[in-house]
């Protein structure tokens, strides 16, 4: 094969990196379509009244935050769309700043959400399904404060919460343990709450049996694609969205690239 038919591999490189550079910077917002799980966490936020009480536990760390904060701020969005009111705990000690990150970001967008009265955050617990056990039993003897210092009596959105049965739902945005598992053992086997989780593509094969065989998760955001389906969802395309439409122009520019190859190695 002569070099007049051989392809510069740094013309390659250019390519991928001018496909994968613009849609991080201009959203192109391709089509995606919405698997039944994403579609199932999003009809339970939605089918939520004002005044609802979720409970969102943080259970990563930055490590796992290109999947997961993604869909833990689409997942946000939807609950003070909706006037839900948020409880926020970790199981994981970098979950506490997890969560107070996808605040900042929604802080502009959300002025008037009060502190205290429209969410708290109680904070990191260790202990993982032991902590959670005793939170189903009485949510001030393991959170006796906020992470502020603030009394949990003294919190407008804590006033009747006292166990799970005063959660209307419990989600994990889980990269590992503890995490989702531990959560549905106790959040829905034991006190019947409906409980979902998001977590990192390579784990969702683990948690697909806790949704479609056993049905002890309401739905399931897994990965980077399930949290760009639910900014679909929400008409609010973010990281996620941009992320996906980077991945699909890389992916078709390397399927371009092997075709030219193939019909240049049969034309030779």
């Amino acid at each position: 094969m002569g070099k007049s038919k051989q392809i510069d591999r740094r013309w390659l490189f250019l390519l991928i990196f001018v496909g994968v550079a613009l849609p991080l910077i201009f959203t192109i917002g391709l089509p995606i379509e919405t698997s039944k799980n994403v579609q199932i966490v999003y009809d339970l936020v939605e089918s939520m009244p004002k005044d609802s009480k979720a409970l969102i536990s943080f259970d990563y760390d930055p490590a796992s935050m290109p999947e997961l904060h993604p869909m833990a701020k689409a997942l946000l969005k939807h609950c003070f769309d909706k006037d839900i009111n948020v409880i926020f705990t970790a199981l994981w000690p970098m979950g506490v700043q997890m969560a107070e990150d996808i605040i900042s970001q929604l802080q502009d967008q959300y002025p008037n959400l009060q502190y205290g009265v429209d969410y708290v955050n109680l904070g990191f617990k260790a202990g993982g399904m032991i902590t959670i056990q005793s939170m189903g039993k009485n949510f001030r003897k393991v959170f006796p404060e906020d992470t502020n210092g603030n009394k949990i009596d003294e919190l407008p959105i804590m006033d009747g919460i006292n166990n799970f049965n005063n959660i209307n739902f419990v989600f994990s945005l889980s990269a590992g343990a503890p995490g989702i598992k531990e959560w549905v053992q106790i959040s829905h086997d034991a006190y019947g709450r409906p409980t979902s989780g998001g977590c990192t593509g390579v784990s969702a094969p683990a948690m697909l049996p806790y949704v479609n065989e056993q049905k002890q998760l309401t739905g399931l955001l897994a990965g980077l694609k399930a949290a760009a389906e639910y900014e679909n969802l929400l008409q609010a395309p973010g990281t996620a969205t941009s992320g996906m439409d980077a991945q699909s122009m890389a992916h078709l520019i390397i399927i371009i690239f092997i075709i030219i190859g193939n019909i240049n190695y049969w034309k030779k």
